[in-house]
């Protein structure tokens, strides 16, 4: 059977389920739009704090190039301290890692590329940072801890030539020309037509006595 109610009745029944589900329904709309302002405050404190960072990222760029190392050490500091989660943070300690060598301090450079390599996003820059790092070990003659990075890699795709090369200048340190020339050989063959330096590659297959026809 319809149940069928007259407006006086209809009202009656609204203000009966108001009195016993109001404050229910009062509370679910004051989470709801809480929950609403609280996630707009998000965004917004979200974006605030990225730009922030690159603001700090983009200063310490300009202060390297303009050879000021010191003072761009200062917004390296506050990007690692208030913004360590930031894209711009580990594209920081690339920039930071690639001056300490430069004024060389390459032992410095260390910690900031294996910050980057773990924590980078997306993850071609930890690649990046990888390749860096295992260049930077080579150069402090620790061979054995370069060559266990190029070998500990996830996954070389897109860096397979700039690994055998690396490869190729620890054989060349460790005095084992044959090894040397076989990797840089190998570089050359992985090396994509029109990308990264062949002629450099080729020079230093000719420093080896190996033509770079052979390669």
């Amino acid at each position: 059977m319809v149940e069928i109610y007259d407006s006086h009745e209809q009202s009656e029944r609204v203000k009966n389920w108001l009195r016993e589900n109001g404050g229910a329904m009062a509370m679910g709309l004051i989470l709801a739009f809480g929950g609403l302002y609280g996630f707009k405050q998000w965004q917004l404190w979200s974006q605030s704090k990225e730009q922030k960072a690159s603001a700090e990222y983009h200063v310490m760029v300009d202060l390297l190039g303009a050879g000021n190392l010191d003072g761009a050490v200062a917004n390296y500091e506050t990007l690692k301290a208030d913004h360590s989660k930031s894209a711009y943070t580990s594209l920081a300690e690339l920039h930071m890692a690639s001056a300490r060598v430069e004024a060389g301090q390459a032992e410095l450079a260390l910690p900031m590329l294996e910050s980057a390599m773990m924590n980078a996003e997306p993850s071609p820059v930890r690649m990046i940072a990888r390749e860096r790092l295992a260049r930077v070990k080579m150069q402090l003659e620790d061979y054995e801890g370069a060559v266990a990075l190029l070998d500990g890699a996830p996954d070389v795709s897109g860096f397979e030539a700039q690994f055998a090369e690396i490869r190729g200048d620890i054989r060349r340190r460790q005095g084992d020309s044959d090894g040397a020339v076989e990797y840089y050989r190998q570089a050359l063959a992985l090396l994509e037509e029109g990308a990264g330096d062949r002629l450099f590659l080729q020079m230093k297959l000719e420093a080896l006595g190996a033509s770079a026809g052979d390669a």
